[in-house]
């Protein structure tokens, strides 16, 4: 039987389930990636479970997004994190040494190996034939004790690629006309496979850019076959060892297919402020531009950083721009600055940053009051920029730089007037360099730093028989983790202190919710949100469940959910219920007293169908949950079923 490329990973994987959509496997995981921002509470929680080491293969820690040290709190957390890591068997990349995605591809990443990281765009790793997926850190913790993923069986959507992308027609341009045909909801439960003559045509980094933008798509993960491109990569690593030949068998099937003809796109952007608020360049040539950012774990390598070197060359940036590079690893701007182009940036008027998320996080380089930014990051969401009304664009790197040329959105083509397209722009062998942290030869004898703002994890009461809960928000369709749970410099320096954390739940889009959680708390009720399509879309972190649940909130019911989130609510023992009839959404109103009669039996019982009580009217809802999931809401989370 010809499998596809997905299939065949997962099968080299594969501990318990069949590979039917839609039915709960589980999988080794053999690599597991931890980041800062999601690593302190990660690590609390492998430490709850007494173990000696990590179990995985390999496991890095990564610190690439609370790097702005305005007080004690992240320099505590990067001590704590180094020294947890080498306590327990982790490789720990040190502030500065770039963005996790860039470097795990640079120095750790092996085609056919799985992945499990703590960060919503792991699948970047899929440029290199890595089937990688994003989860919440209490799974990365288990991943890295030894236990296997477990997760509804994906679909896989395969995409054939033919042609060449034109000049000044990049990776980016790929993803964002995904997204334009299929939005942020498109591919939902699907593994995104890319295959065909095209893929060829593309580098290890251009395919690297467009995996991780897979899960704009809501995608589970993105996966392109290990070929001569990905072994021309590992080779310019100083690690072809490392590859393996990868790919779909002849005549493989798929769930659902999908063709795009790379002669035929042209060059797009995502308007304000959403990913797949897709318009070719050209619709809103001539909007002044008054920043521009180049880098991120989208378009973080040598090549994203060179198209701007080589326009640059021959065009300065204009005076009205802050033009901003931010690399996405110590070895890409090492390599740039060996071949001269750190000389050519900095004449031209670009300001280089250290290797990190930076902006893409809202970790500084906050766009000012009524100003337009282009961003090569992956994500756009209102106000995740630290500007709550932000103008914030999504674009690829030739159009980042023609931007920064002329001082509007312009169709990078326009470059094409006073130069060629520069083309193999990769180096073929890249001088290495990186930072990480000495690994001891006794890892038991390390002490592990804890400073004051690291706060032991909350516990969490057990399922009750019934529940009454009071609607403490309604929101609409497509609210984001970014929208539950803000980033920025404020606050992801707070993510190892829950009960800090939790003030600033809602609090920059609908602030009402804390008033409306606080006096329900205050009362000893619980609470309840009421959430339209896709709800808690976007980045992966886990606070999103923890904080709401510190705060009182039991239930969440919304017409559906985005997978990372829903998968958080039940580790969190938040039950994640939809409407059995979407109309009803529309019924339901902030306020409103929502009773759930015996819900701990129907949840003990397999029930899927959970009516509850508001005013007079009986409602449905539906919890479509494993026997695995159940156990965990009726337990009152992951960690108590753990104990």
């Amino acid at each position: 039987m010809a499998l596809n490329l997905t299939h065949k990973i997962l099968r080299e994987h594969l501990v318990s389930g069949e590979l039917k959509p839609g039915q709960e496997i589980s999988l080794r995981i053999d690599h597991c990636l931890l980041q800062d921002a999601t690593g302190t509470m990660a690590w609390l929680e492998f430490e709850a479970m007494k173990l000696d080491r990590v179990h995985c293969e390999r496991a890095v820690q990564y610190i690439d997004h609370n790097l702005l040290q305005t007080d004690f709190k992240n320099a505590d957390d990067h001590a704590y994190l180094q020294s947890v890591a080498a306590r327990y068997g982790a490789i720990c990349s040190l502030p500065g040494n770039g963005v996790s995605h860039q470097v795990h591809m640079e120095r750790y990443g092996i085609p056919g190996k799985t992945m499990l990281g703590a960060d919503s765009h792991t699948p970047a790793a899929g440029g290199i034939a890595m089937l990688a997926i994003g989860a919440g850190g209490l799974s990365v913790a288990l991943a890295m004790a030894g236990k296997p993923y477990s997760l509804p069986c994906p679909a896989v959507w395969g995409v054939k690629l033919t042609g060449r992308l034109k000049p000044w027609v990049s990776s980016k341009d790929v993803i964002l006309e995904l997204l334009r045909r299929h939005t942020v909801k498109g591919a939902v439960g699907r593994v995104l496979e890319y295959y065909g003559p095209g893929v060829e045509t593309l580098t290890a980094t251009d395919r690297a850019a467009i995996a991780n933008m897979g899960t704009e798509l809501g995608a589970t993960s993105t996966v392109f076959p290990s070929d001569e491109r990905t072994r021309e990569f590992l080779e310019s690593q100083g690690r072809g060892g490392d590859w393996r030949p990868l790919a779909a068998d002849e005549g493989a099937g798929y769930d659902f297919q999908e063709e795009i003809v790379l002669d035929d796109l042209v060059p797009l952007i995502a308007k304000p402020s959403m990913p797949d608020n897709v318009v070719p360049v050209a619709d809103v040539e001539g909007t002044t531009v008054h920043q521009v950012i180049v880098g991120s774990s989208a378009n973080p390598g040598y090549e994203a950083i060179w198209v701007c070197v080589e326009v640059f060359k021959r065009r300065g940036v204009h005076p009205g721009v802050a033009f901003h590079i931010n690399p996405g690893s110590r070895q890409v701007i090492a390599n740039v600055a060996e071949q001269g182009g750190v000389a050519a940036l900095l004449a031209a008027g670009a300001v280089i940053h250290q290797p990190g998320c930076l902006g893409c996080i809202g970790m500084g380089q906050a766009p000012g009051t009524g100003q337009v930014s282009l961003r090569t990051f992956p994500r756009n969401f209102k106000g995740r920029s630290g500007t709550v009304d932000d103008q914030v664009y999504l674009c690829s790197p030739e159009t980042a730089a023609a931007a920064g040329v002329f001082g509007r959105i312009t169709d990078p083509r326009k470059l094409g007037e006073f130069m060629e397209y520069p083309t193999g722009t990769g180096l073929k062998r890249y001088t290495v360099v990186e930072r990480v942290a000495d690994r001891p030869e006794d890892p038991l004898k390390v002490q592990i730093v804890r400073g004051p703002n690291i706060k032991p994890f909350p516990e969490f009461a057990p399922m009750s028989e019934s529940m009454v809960c009071e609607v403490v928000l309604k929101v609409g369709d497509n609210v984001t983790t970014d929208h539950i749970m803000p980033a920025g410099a404020e606050i992801l320096p707070l993510r190892s202190n829950i009960p800090a954390i939790s003030e600033f739940v809602f609090k920059r889009h609908y602030p009402r919710f804390q008033e409306n959680i606080q006096r329900v708390r205050k009362a000893g009720g619980a609470g309840a949100i009421i959430g339209g399509e896709n709800y808690g879309q976007g980045s992966s972190r886990e606070h999103a469940a923890i904080a709401p649940r510190y705060l009182g909130v039991a239930v969440k019911l919304a017409r559906s959910f985005a997978r990372i989130h829903k998968a958080n609510l039940f580790n969190f023992g938040i039950i994640p219920l939809t409407f059995a009839d979407p109309s009803d959404f529309e019924k339901i109103e902030e306020g409103a007293l929502l009773r759930f009669p015996d819900i701990r039996k129907r949840i003990e019982s397999g029930a899927e169908d959970i009516p509850f009580e508001c005013g007079a009217k009986t409602f449905q809802a539906r919890l479509h949950a494993t026997a695995r999931e159940r156990q965990y809401l009726l337990a009152g989370g992951l960690i108590n079923t753990v104990k």
